[in-house]
């Protein structure tokens, strides 16, 4: 079974399940970043699908565009599953049609509370005693599909974006690389039941 994770940044969600043997095959950024150094450290095939030759991060930004030739490299990587591992693009139709049920995401909340790219922040804003980490099903709905893993992180007194976040982060470097295991060992399960 072949990994590709999708990268924006410094490569730590990365670095934690390259530790944790999952099998990475590419590691695809859409900007220049961390996450390609880490990778081309341990010796995994790199991708740079720059979203600035797609119109870069304005309103001229050509979403379906960059999502054709995102997929065109997943696809040709001969990959089962797709990793966001803070990934910073959402993405079009065409690579949940390449990949469907196959592209696995992470979020800093416990969803359906707090979706969207300020979670942490709003979590803190709401005054909840808790909240969290979740790994889900991406679809093209930004943080709606189904979810394949939660655990709680609880809000202390004091707590900043930053210090909360921090804490947030050490369970998703634990629990998203076991979810990938564990959806990896289903699709190996599911694809020797589909030969016999």
């Amino acid at each position: 079974m072949r990994v590709a994770v999708l990268v924006s940044g410094t490569g730590t969600i990365l670095d934690a399940m390259l530790r944790r043997g999952v099998p990475v095959a590419l590691v695809l950024a859409d900007r220049p970043c961390g996450g390609l150094e880490v990778a081309a450290e341990a010796g995994v095939a790199t991708r740079l699908v720059d979203r600035g030759e797609f119109g870069g991060f304005g309103r001229s930004f050509d979403r379906e565009a960059f999502t054709v030739a995102l997929t065109e490299a997943l696809v040709s990587s001969e990959s089962d599953l797709v990793v966001m591992a803070g990934f910073g693009t959402v993405l079009a139709q065409p690579v949940h049609d390449a990949f469907p049920g196959r592209i696995l995401n992470t979020h800093p909340a416990l969803l359906p509370a707090f979706p969207g790219w300020h979670a942490v922040e709003a979590a803190l804003a709401a005054g909840v005693k808790v909240t969290g980490c979740t790994v889900h099903l991406a679809t093209l709905e930004t943080d709606a599909g189904p979810i394949l893993a939660q655990e709680a992180v609880e809000v202390e007194e004091g707590d900043t974006v930053e210090s909360l976040h921090e804490r947030i982060k050490a369970v998703e470097r634990r629990i998203y690389p076991e979810t990938v295991q564990r959806m990896l060992a289903e699709l190996a399960t599911s694809g020797r039941e589909e030969q016999r």
